[in-house]
């Protein structure tokens, strides 16, 4: 059978187009994105309240800058592997537990960085006006600098969420719930029998990191605060 008659014929079976099935592309899609999702949120609770708190006062510089090195240098597939083996040990559910612990590792510093740059990056000028005007120091973090830093932290968020995606597929590896990454998997285990699978795995996971990435531009655009895009549009004419 030729790769195009495999493409075909694994096409047209009617469970590949199911919600509930797990074999189908829907079902597959959407814990795609519950893994990449549900980490990225955790990551951003974990990491941006500390990174903001932090660039307020000014402190933690060396911290975000070994975030960038840090992000850069870990493994995903090892991350994968060392909370397989921890899960594993502690007899916690192996086909969650790993994958989502790694994401969020990964997500971590993206984030952090991009939220401390952000800050750090305001004019003093606009923080002491503020103060000035009798604003506590909460407010000015929540009201004044996470609004004006935002489309710096939503970069850092559309960075993490396409390397989560990415991961997602890589953890079909170790266990069942690699969203779309089983295809390429399950295509891979049957050989030569299994490139018509594994192309649509990849084709799949490919137009999902295409999507995602415009939707995070258009948050990002409507999300910017009114005078920052009315800045960035002077500066670009």
């Amino acid at each position: 059978m030729s790769f195009v008659d495999q493409l075909n014929a694994w096409l047209a079976d009617p469970n590949r187009w199911s919600w509930t099935d797990k074999a189908g592309i829907p079902y597959r899609t959407l814990e795609h994105l519950r893994f990449s999702l549900l980490a990225l949120v955790i990551a951003a609770v974990l990491t941006i309240p500390a990174a903001l708190w932090l660039a307020h006062y000014r402190r933690g510089a060396f911290l975000a800058s070994s975030a960038v090195n840090i992000g850069r240098a870990i493994p995903s597939f090892g991350l994968i592997i060392l909370f397989w083996f921890l899960a594993s040990r502690w007899e916690l559910d192996t086909s969650f537990w790993p994958l989502l612990l790694a994401l969020v590792a990964l997500a971590m510093p993206p984030l952090f960085t991009n939220t401390y740059a952000g800050v750090v990056s305001l004019e003093q000028d606009t923080v002491d006006a503020a103060r000035g005007t009798g604003h506590r120091e909460g407010q000015i973090m929540l009201r004044l600098e996470l609004p004006l830093a935002s489309p710096v932290i939503l970069a850092g968020a559309r960075v993490a969420f396409l390397q989560l995606i990415a991961t997602v597929a890589i953890g079909a590896i170790v266990n069942d719930g690699g969203g779309l990454g089983r295809y390429i998997v399950d295509g891979f285990a049957l050989g030569a029998q299994g490139y018509g699978e594994i192309f649509a795995g990849g084709l799949a996971a490919v137009v999902l990191a295409l999507v995602c990435d415009g939707a995070f531009a258009v948050i990002t655009r409507v999300s910017t605060p009114r005078g920052l895009a009315l800045q960035a549009a002077r500066r670009g004419s």
